[in-house]
């Protein structure tokens, strides 16, 4: 009893000094406030602390701490391993901290850390300048970067990590930090892969690069010309420049504004090619997956900040995607990718993306926990459904979608694109090599594990 009157005066206290809201389960808003991505989670937190600063920030820790609850944190976007929540946790909402500031004499940008791609980009474009970002403008910039980060630009800028100046972090301790190369050195090398392991990410400074261009050239095939799209987008990033990147989707259900209404729930092949670039260098090289018979296209500049609606992910109540790193992508495997994105299960949406990888990320720095820089391709196997009946049969996809991949895989982890598929996932995901210094770290930043509603690293 007298915990419980402890509990009630602690949370009466942080309701008082919390400039954002605080959320119970008795409290109205408390289950629009839990609900996340996937509607397969129905996690319950003890407490919600929508969060308006960093000041909210460590309020929220330190009261997490003396109660000796965990705590969870929720960025800006999907959060595909459900884990933004935990069960009688205190969540750290950051969705009300969107800030995004542009300094273009330096090219860098800080992004507090509920903002999401959308945000970044549309500040950073009236300057002619991005940096890479998720393929989704509902991507949480903070979970992204932290996790590695694959988008659009990786090819001519590196992942979204190599781009990381610093971060601003809450710890376990409810200290404010700042992580860089030259402060707090060993955190920032954790920071860049390690995700939420470490603390609440209040705000990031990103680099900015030059973009006063970028075009895109969209071509819809029926299924069976499919491979032919696939090697032909294969041999044109095989032999261009870095500049180039995009995806090729096998796919049912709408895809944004880029199938024509008599095509929309019909299974589709879609090669989407982007560059960094002029239209002319894009169109000189896009030859080659003109010559397919298509069902239509259209090539053009496009600001960055629209390119990201290109290619959302999934949304249905219920969501699951993974991933696989492949060291190549011969013909055997667009093969397999083709009979896989030929047989989803009869539902929308559902997609298979192959996404390249390559230029700037095998070329960036190998020394963070990033071990897919090697990787020429990911296979991405991703659904969404409605009906709690389809689950087994939708989950089944994907899971069977990663396996048959698996001849080419490279056995890393993009872990920004999966959900939770256990310890040895991790692993994968931060490198073998890496995860003993991790797990270090974790040790020096939180030795109780109080932030361990992630892809989790346990302290040493």
């Amino acid at each position: 009893m007298a915990f419980r009157c402890t509990a009630r005066s602690a949370l009466a206290a942080l309701r008082e000094d919390l400039a954002g809201e605080v959320l119970a389960p008795e409290d109205p808003g408390y289950d629009a406030a839990r609900a996340v991505f996937d509607g397969r989670s129905d996690r319950r937190p003890a407490v919600i602390a929508r969060c308006a600063g960093a000041a909210d920030v460590v309020r929220a820790v330190r009261f997490a701490r003396e109660l000796d609850l965990p705590v969870a944190v929720r960025g800006g976007g999907h959060g595909l391993a459900g884990t933004a929540l935990g069960d009688g946790a205190l969540v750290v909402d950051l969705r009300r901290m969107r800030g995004v500031a542009v300094d273009p004499v330096s090219r860098a940008v800080r992004v507090e850390g509920g903002a999401t791609t959308g945000d970044l980009d549309r500040a950073a474009q009236p300057y002619a300048l991005a940096t890479t970002g998720g393929r989704a403008p509902g991507t949480g910039v903070g979970g992204f970067v932290l996790g590695g980060g694959t988008g659009w630009l990786d090819r001519a800028f590196g992942p979204a990590v190599d781009n990381l100046l610093g971060v601003e972090l809450v710890t376990a301790d409810a200290e404010r930090v700042r992580a860089s190369a030259d402060e707090n050195p060993e955190l920032f090398w954790a920071l860049h892969g390690g995700g939420g392991n470490f603390g609440v990410a209040t705000a990031l400074t990103l680099r900015l690069h030059e973009l006063p261009l970028f075009c895109v050239a969209s071509l819809i095939f029926r299924p069976e010309h499919g491979p032919r799209a696939v090697r032909a987008f294969r041999e044109i990033l095989r032999t261009g420049p870095g500049t180039l990147g995009g995806a090729v989707l096998y796919l049912t259900g709408p895809a944004a504004d880029l199938v024509p209404p008599p095509l929309v729930g019909r299974r589709l092949c879609l090669a989407l090619l982007t560059c960094a670039g002029p239209e002319e260098e894009l169109r000189g090289l896009a030859g080659p997956l003109l010559a397919p018979p298509h069902e239509a296209q259209a090539l053009g500049a496009l600001p960055y900040a629209e390119a990201q609606c290109l290619l959302d992910v999934p949304a249905g109540p219920r969501n699951h995607g993974s991933a696989e790193c492949l060291r190549a992508l011969p013909d055997d495997a667009v093969d397999v990718c083709h009979a896989l994105g030929d047989g989803p299960p009869a539902l929308a949406p559902t997609r298979l993306a192959l996404l390249p990888l390559g230029g700037a990320n095998a070329a960036g720095p190998h020394t963070y926990p990033v071990p897919y820089r090697d990787a020429l391709w990911i296979v991405r196997p991703a659904a969404g459904w409605a009906d709690p009946a389809d689950d087994e049969r939708c989950l089944g996809w994907v899971r069977a979608a990663g396996a048959a991949v698996r001849p080419w895989s490279t056995g890393d982890v993009c872990l920004d694109l999966i959900g939770d598929e256990g310890p040895e996932r991790v692993r994968a995901g931060l490198g073998a090599g890496n995860t003993l210094r991790l797990e270090k770290v974790k040790r020096r930043w939180d030795p109780d594990n109080v932030f361990r509603f992630n892809h989790n690293i346990e302290p040493v």
